[in-house]
């Protein structure tokens, strides 16, 4: 880890310490610089759990990656500037799955005067971390809450125009296995949304950005503002302007992209589709 080199890549330059401004700003700009992003998935190449390899992927090759990346290299960060963390396996789903979700999701925890949730992984997750305590928040234009369940879990409830309902953690469940065994699973198994669909999401100025196959979608104060993607050139140029990704072999994702579109939307979207301008 280089930290100079990791803060510049999110924009932040400058002496950083260990307190809750600093926090806040390197969360910030990470969530606003690096994009949420599955594509290695797609492209069939092995996904690591080491921060080393999520370094070297984003700091020093441009890309993005998803949770168990995004949020290892938050944490490796964080530590580097003195601060102290904590990694804890969630479950994305929890609610609905049960148990078998557990280690779907890695999920942060910075301890300075109170514990507070960090999160950059959850693609449409936090802008900014929140201190654990029960309660609804202003997340951008979405609204979220935080509430402790049964057994001394914590939901995070996502706003309703967010992709996933929600996602659970334990302060006592940090077992590496199960994020080991989820990082597998999701990178490989055909059920998998990640196998499903290429997925890649930003924060812009409060605004969420989301681009799911050849549906971009802006998320903003008044509303949801959808287009859809009409070919492997303008998907290419929308990873690149919208999403800060120079990405042109991701050309070739485009008939698996076009193939997933048509499953989820059918035939009839043909008479629906908007050109991106």
């Amino acid at each position: 880890m280089n930290l100079k080199d990791y803060l510049a890549r999110i924009g932040l330059s400058g002496a950083v310490r260990p307190d809750l401004p600093t926090l806040k700003a390197i969360h910030r700009a990470h969530v606003e610089s690096i994009p949420y992003e599955d594509l290695d998935v797609q492209f069939g190449v092995p996904v690591s759990r080491a921060p080393k390899a999520a370094y070297d992927k984003i700091v020093r090759r441009g890309r993005g990656g998803w949770c168990y990346e995004m949020n290892g290299l938050l944490g490796w960060a964080l530590e580097e500037a003195g601060f102290k963390v904590e990694r804890l396996a969630g479950g994305v789903m929890r609610e609905a799955m049960g148990e078998q979700a557990v280690g779907n999701h890695l999920v942060l925890i910075v301890t300075l005067d109170r514990p507070w949730l960090v999160d950059a992984g959850f693609g449409d997750g936090l802008i900014e971390p929140v201190p654990l305590e029960e309660g609804a928040f202003s997340n951008g234009a979405m609204a979220c809450r935080l509430a402790q369940i049964d057994g001394g879990w914590w939901r995070y409830h996502n706003d309703p125009n967010g992709s996933a309902p929600s996602f659970d953690f334990h302060l006592e469940v940090n077992d590496e296995a199960l994020l080991e065994t989820g990082c597998a699973f999701l990178q490989t198994h055909p059920e998998s949304p990640f196998v499903q669909n290429a997925v890649v999401q930003r924060w812009e100025n409060g605004e969420h950005l989301s681009l799911r196959g050849r549906v971009f979608q802006r998320l903003a104060a008044d509303g949801k503002h959808l287009e859809t993607v009409n070919n492997a050139d303008e998907y290419v140029r929308m990873l690149k302007d919208r999403f800060k990704l120079d990405l042109p072999e991701a050309a070739s994702l485009w008939p698996k992209i076009t193939a997933r579109h048509d499953v989820v939307f059918g035939a009839q979207s043909e008479a629906s589709r908007v050109s991106v301008n």
